[in-house]
């Protein structure tokens, strides 16, 4: 497999409001690293990076604009140059230019990873697989939380991370490891 030289990759919500208490015990702790190699290998062949960014309009969100928790984690800030899109939904295509901006630029893959797997990483999957994208997964590039069942129990971030993955491999994307990846934009 080889990744073409107009790949866009797009991280999603590498924010630092995740951190807070309210959000649970999160999965994969090596989803930052596993995402700031991601961004140096496009950055270095030059290939394009579009960063999302979720704006919450929730009162009292760790995501609302203006708030310590909206900034990118470390290493993920856009270098000039590279474009970003704001949201206040799950999905990045709604009620932004995203699908347009890449339709001007010809991009027919993408490459997303960020936070959380379940929730705007897999609604921004299913979003760009429907419009036509060709869309990888870096799996280990994601992370997501705990979340109540329902009935007074949790279902383990761990799970919760596997079956969304599963389900985006089945339908929507194909889902790699960041090696995989990486090895792919030098084959």
């Amino acid at each position: 497999m080889t990744i073409p030289d107009g790949a866009v990759l797009i991280p999603i919500d590498v924010q630092r409001g995740f951190d807070a208490p309210s959000w649970g015990r999160r999965n994969n702790p090596a989803m930052e690293e596993n995402g700031l190699a991601l961004l140096a290998a496009w950055r270095r062949t030059g290939r394009p990076v579009i960063h999302v960014r979720h704006d919450s309009v929730e009162p009292g969100s760790s995501l609302a604009p203006d708030t310590p928790g909206n900034a990118f984690r470390p290493g993920f800030d856009p270098r000039p140059g590279e474009p970003l899109v704001t949201k206040s939904v799950n999905a990045a295509f709604i009620g932004t230019d995203l699908d347009l901006r890449l339709r001007r630029s010809g991009a027919r893959t993408l490459v997303l990873f960020g936070i959380s797997t379940d929730m705007c990483v897999s609604t921004s999957v299913r979003v760009a697989a429907n419009l036509g994208y060709s869309v990888l997964v870096a799996g280990d590039a994601c992370a997501c939380f705990d979340l109540p069942d329902g009935r007074g129990g949790t279902v383990a971030a761990e799970d919760v991370h596997r079956a969304h993955l599963a389900t985006l491999g089945f339908e929507f994307a194909r889902v790699l490891d960041t090696a995989e990846i990486l090895a792919a934009l030098t084959a």
